[in-house]
């Protein structure tokens, strides 16, 4: 294990590893782990992995289990980027990329995260876990609880698309439908997980979700022989991938991998809900307050993310930008990455693809800029957004 300690994102106070945590004791607000990183590279070499495991677990000198044993993995990361030459033509772009996270387990990126919050839960001997969620998170927390073992508890609003739900009670969970947003999931989560006995591993309420989700920055770099793109377009509701990649790209420097340049990263939303757009353009410290969120994009539509200081922290210091899009020109959009690349996407993907037509149509990225879209899930598990294309 080459954690050092955990830290505030805030305050910076500093925590002792390998201790049960969720927020900062002092302020509330998200704990981060800090590893030796000079430790980690001895083994953890770029001439390494070719030889290592084709999952994101390649990178276990910069992840916090202690005790492989203890990992909890169905095969999780390293998924493909694929180079949109089809998307690239029609838009006049000749280096354009999709990272396909549809194919992870429980078909989206929430699988990263997951894995790593699990396997820790596992090395520190919780038995039940509780979460609130959109959807994709709830089904592969349940997957990974099911495979450790766990009572798992989830709490999703009604309206979360039917195949989450669907498959949330097919692995073993015990599923919550609540009339309302998912601040309303994890304030049930909150008001009873003491009683309960429950670890919260909610979005950014407990230090191991971002370690797995970091790992996406790191394939990112492998994939692209260490040399990171110009662009970055994410669809941010919690932000935990964006937040991760951020933070692996620092830990890839100071491991010697790759050098200080950092892709603009650019936060994508759904005009339904928007807080880190509204906060990031009005110079914002936090997102904005969203009434009445909607969007079939369900992962995005978060009203209130815990570290919604650090998303807006990182595009500005990367020169990024945040933008909402429409509901129908997501799913559109959605539609045409799968026309054009075979790629079934979820509407948070489409997203990405609608945001970066308006950033080229106003100048803000530029034609011969190595680009790349996140796809965090697959279309399948929304049919419901797409019934009446």
């Amino acid at each position: 294990m080459n954690v050092t300690h955990l830290y505030c994102s805030n305050c910076a106070e500093k925590y002792e590893p390998n201790r049960i945590y969720n927020l900062c004791e002092k302020c509330g607000k998200p704990l981060l782990c800090e590893y030796d990183l000079k430790k980690a590279a001895r083994t953890l070499t770029k001439e390494s992995l070719p030889t290592r495991v084709s999952s994101l677990w390649r990178y276990a000198e910069v992840l916090p289990v202690e005790n492989e044993k203890n990992i909890v993995t169905l095969g999780e990361g390293f998924t493909p980027l694929h180079k949109a030459e089809n998307l690239g033509a029609k838009l006049n772009l000749k280096n354009l990329y999709i990272k396909d996270e549809s194919l992870n387990p429980t078909q989206s990126f929430k699988a990263r995260g997951m894995t790593a919050a699990v396997s820790m839960a596992k090395e520190l001997g919780i038995k039940k876990v509780a979460a609130p969620s959109a959807g994709n998170a709830a089904g592969a927390l349940a997957a990974y609880a099911a495979l450790a073992e766990m009572e798992c508890h989830i709490f999703v609003p009604k309206d979360t698309p039917r195949a989450c739900i669907i498959e949330c009670k097919a692995l073993g969970a015990n599923v919550n439908l609540v009339d309302g947003l998912i601040t309303d999931c994890g304030r049930i989560v909150g008001e009873r997980k003491e009683a309960e006995g429950w670890f919260d591993v909610s979005t950014l309420k407990e230090p191991y979700r971002v370690e797995g989700k970091k790992t996406m920055g790191y394939e990112l770099a492998e994939q692209m022989n260490f040399e990171l793109p110009d662009v970055i377009l994410y669809p941010t509701g919690g932000g935990t991938g964006l937040i991760g990649m951020w933070k692996a790209f620092d830990e890839m420097e100071q491991m010697g991998w790759i050098s200080s340049f950092r892709p603009r990263m650019i936060s994508v939303q759904a005009v339904g809900c928007a807080p880190i757009v509204k906060a990031f353009h009005e110079e914002l410290q936090h997102g904005a307050d969203i009434e009445n969120a909607h969007t079939v994009a369900s992962g995005l539509r978060v009203p209130k993310a815990v570290g919604d200081f650090i998303m807006l922290d990182i595009l500005r210091k990367s020169n990024g930008t945040a933008i909402a899009v429409s509901d129908e020109d997501l799913v559109k959009d959605a539609v045409e990455i799968g026309a054009s690349e075979g790629i079934f996407a979820a509407p948070e993907g489409g997203a990405c693809l609608t945001a970066l037509k308006n950033l080229l149509e106003s100048g803000e990225v530029k034609s011969d800029e190595r680009i790349v879209i996140f796809n965090t899930g697959s279309g399948i598990k929304y049919l419901e957004a797409f019934e009446n294309m």
